[in-house]
């Protein structure tokens, strides 16, 4: 698994350039959710069941529980969007279940699928702009550098213990509260140092900073700090893997913005022909060319 220390500087740069971000739908209408079943305390649920809450919001069960609160119990519960006007969720995700499953067919059970289309609503944008191709090229993309970073979803925390201890920078005004070898690398594009943790918190409206253990104890979160990067962060890049591939500048520059100070230009054609590959199958998968400038 590849690592990539982010600097301090292109994440504040890139995250004072970012949209604002769109939380978790929370806020979701009454009205929107009618069509959901009301929940019951007590009633067991599987992961993937959804709820509308007393609240008249809606709730998707992330792991199976007897029946726990969905506004006490955020590791059993996350908010689900069904604001759209109609009674039906607020937007379908170009990658399907069974899809998803053939994309990862050795994944940990940690990373659900219904933890991803859970997680969509922190960015409404993702695989959600432009042409049915577009939509399909980026969802691709991104699980395709997933798959590279966590060995086909199966890694959920850095492997390298002895890297712990490296991610804290101490020169950041808020230290490192969790504890210097606390912030190493966790989920779908593994977030690793303080500073990635405490912009990826403040923009998800989460405390990663002084509890950086949610991102490997909750799906949902794990995905959204995936989201996050992808959405609004540049790295070593010059652009967001998610404007990369909306304005076609092509594969090639997700791999330069997530690891392309260690990979691209020669340096590891080995790894980029890897994520390369992933975006291949995947798009195989999903029916849709892979466009190009695959490289980088």
């Amino acid at each position: 698994m590849s690592r990539r220390p982010i600097s301090a500087a292109l994440t504040v740069l890139a995250l004072a350039a970012s949209a604002p971000v769109l939380l978790p739908a929370a806020q979701a209408s009454a009205a929107a959710c009618s069509s959901y079943p009301s929940w019951v305390a007590g009633r067991s649920y599987n992961a993937g069941d959804i709820v509308r809450y007393t609240d008249g919001k809606a709730y998707i069960a992330e792991h199976a529980n007897p029946g726990y609160d969905p506004i006490i119990s955020t590791w059993y519960w996350e908010p689900y969007a069904c604001d759209n006007g109609s009674d039906t969720p607020a937007a379908t995700f170009v990658v399907s279940e069974a899809q998803f499953n053939q994309m990862f067919p050795n994944r940990n059970s940690f990373y659900t699928y219904s933890g991803l289309t859970a997680a969509l609503s922190a960015y409404p944008g993702f695989a959600n702009t432009g042409s049915d191709t577009v939509k399909k090229q980026e969802a691709a993309a991104f699980l395709a550098n997933v798959s590279h970073e966590t060995g086909g979803l199966v890694h959920i925390v850095e492997q390298n213990q002895a890297n712990y201890p490296h991610y804290c920078d101490w020169s950041q005004p808020y230290g490192c509260p969790a504890g210097q070898a606390a912030y190493y690398g966790r989920g779908p594009i593994q977030l690793s140092w303080n500073f990635n943790y405490k912009a990826a918190g403040d923009a998800l409206g989460l405390d990663l900073l002084g509890n950086p253990w949610l991102v490997q104890n909750d799906a949902a979160v794990a995905w959204k700090t995936g989201l996050w990067y992808w959405n609004t962060q540049s790295g070593p890049g010059t652009m967001t893997p998610h404007n990369a591939m909306v304005n076609q500048a092509g594969f090639g520059q997700t791999i330069r913005s997530i690891n392309g100070s260690l990979e691209c230009d020669g340096k590891n054609p080995a790894q980029v022909q890897s994520r390369v590959d992933n975006y291949n199958r995947f798009t195989s998968i999903l029916g849709v060319s892979p466009g190009g400038n695959l490289y980088c």
